[in-house]
């Protein structure tokens, strides 16, 4: 069982993560839950981290991954609970994918070639993608690290040239090169920004750029 609080937390964290790519601040928590200090969030990320739902990266700033979420469920008639726990099913369902394109390697510090066609794919959980057409990239470099994406990492992109300010998205300058960074527009420009204050932001005219997608997830293999 988790606590309303434990499991609005939760919630917040994994809808974060899905629209950004990234864990939400401890000030951004703090405000979705309505707490007056970030202590109380501590406790509840160490609550969720007890349970199994969530896990904490500790060399890396802002880094957490929610682990599973839980299915709910009716409470059982004849136990009593107390109105601040929420009921679920937390038993783990066989775990389902879906084969998306693998198109090899991207720079997170460079641009590198263009895309190509491939034969090679990556089985991807369903949790991490919706709707719509997907592609998987490996990250070579640390140019993005700030916001958990890390060297050696698969990101896994929803194919659109529809995004937001702020989003990270797979970006074609020029027709020949390819980079994932964060997008901002700046007038008649596109601002292509890094996530480690290491590299600088580039400025590239919006039209000699296309977008190729944005980025809807990420898996990290331990060796």
């Amino acid at each position: 069982m988790l606590t309303r609080k434990q499991h609005k937390l939760l919630l917040f964290i994994d809808a974060h993560l899905k629209q950004t790519g990234f864990s939400p601040s401890f000030d951004e928590m703090k405000e979705a839950m309505g707490l007056r200090s970030k202590s109380g969030i501590h406790r509840l990320i160490s609550g969720l981290e007890e349970r199994g739902f969530l896990r904490r990266h500790h060399h890396r700033a802002r880094a957490l991954e929610v682990i599973q979420l839980p299915e709910m469920a009716p409470a059982p008639a004849a136990t009593p609970t107390p109105t601040n726990v929420v009921h679920a099913d937390f038993s783990r369902p066989a775990a389902q994918t879906l084969k998306v394109p693998l198109y090899g390697r991207i720079a997170a510090g460079l641009p590198i070639e263009a895309m190509a066609e491939t034969d090679s794919f990556l089985d991807v959980p369903l949790t991490l993608v919706g709707t719509g057409e997907y592609y998987a990239l490996e990250v070579t470099g640390d140019s993005m690290i700030d916001a958990g994406i890390m060297d050696g990492d698969f990101v896994i992109i929803r194919r659109t040239e529809s995004v937001e300010n702020g989003q990270i998205v797979v970006a074609l300058i020029d027709d020949n090169d390819v980079t994932l960074k964060r997008l901002r527009r700046k007038g008649n420009a596109i601002a292509l920004e890094p996530a480690n204050p290491n590299y600088e932001t580039r400025i590239v005219p919006a039209e000699r750029l296309k977008i190729q997608g944005k980025l809807a997830g990420l898996i990290r293999r331990y060796h």
